[in-house]
């Protein structure tokens, strides 16, 4: 059961951001930090990644693990509300990001995927993984 009512669900739901949000900021800080300039929600490329380096072919997401699934198989059952709608959409969300990374590949990108709680914890290793496929 839901422990928020339907409007205040909906202005909870309303204020998440699909750009700049705080992993996306940790990482392009340490990522700037060190020198590296990239673009940022770069609309020309399949899926806008969070950050692109073009002149290597570089394309880094953040995922936040509700939104893309993290250990998907185990949490699906910790959804109690509405969940003929919230399963199908992040499965959806899921499908569409190996869609996403196969036409980046096909175009020469390396594809790197980044869980939001590996950002929060050792930023650090996000970008040496990075800066080595730079």
């Amino acid at each position: 059961m839901d422990n928020l009512t339907p409007e205040q669900r909906r202005r909870s739901m309303s204020a998440i951001r699909s750009k700049d949000t705080s992993i996306e900021e940790i990482l392009r800080k340490e990522l700037w930090a060190r020198g590296l300039r990239y673009r940022k929600n770069y609309k020309n490329l399949p899926g806008k990644p969070d950050i692109v380096f073009i002149g290597k072919k570089v394309a880094v997401f953040c995922d936040s693990e509700f939104w893309h699934g993290y250990d998907w198989e185990n949490r699906k059952d910790a959804i109690q509300t509405n969940r003929e709608y919230w399963i199908p959409k992040i499965e959806r969300n899921m499908e569409r990001d190996r869609e996403v990374e196969t036409e980046l590949v096909v175009l020469g990108y390396t594809v790197l995927r980044f869980w939001g709680r590996q950002i929060k914890k050792d930023v650090d290793c996000c970008a040496d993984i990075v800066e080595k496929a730079l």
